[in-house]
């Protein structure tokens, strides 16, 4: 039976290849990575993240063209795959729920001015 939980550090990975489609590749990611929280993470753990997202079957990949400025080396792009999707959705259900009973920001509670 294949794993189907999901790290904070995986959902915010799987959440960059669907932000970045056609661009999802490792360096792109660690790039996309720290513009998004302002904090540096090293391209080993974005590909180890990947390829256990890829295990779990939530990512899939394929690779890209050769690209001369790459020395005619290919990239390998990530997608999220349809089980991946769902367990996204779930995790931002989950989270959701969790926010709308918590007091302070519950909308329903809200005050304004």
């Amino acid at each position: 039976m294949k794993e189907t939980r999901l790290g904070e550090f995986e959902e915010v990975i799987l959440l960059l290849v669907g932000i970045l489609d056609d661009e999802a590749y490792a360096f792109k990611i660690t790039d996309e990575f720290k513009a998004q929280s302002g904090r540096k993470v090293s391209i080993g753990s974005i590909h180890s993240t990947l390829s256990r997202l890829e295990k779990k079957g939530f990512l899939e990949s394929e690779m890209g063209t050769p690209s001369a400025i790459r020395g005619g080396r290919r990239k390998r792009i990530y997608s999220i795959s349809p089980l991946g999707k769902q367990v996204l959705a779930a995790s931002r259900d989950f989270k959701m729920s969790l926010w709308k009973q918590y007091p302070p920001f519950n909308l329903d509670n809200l005050q304004y001015g």
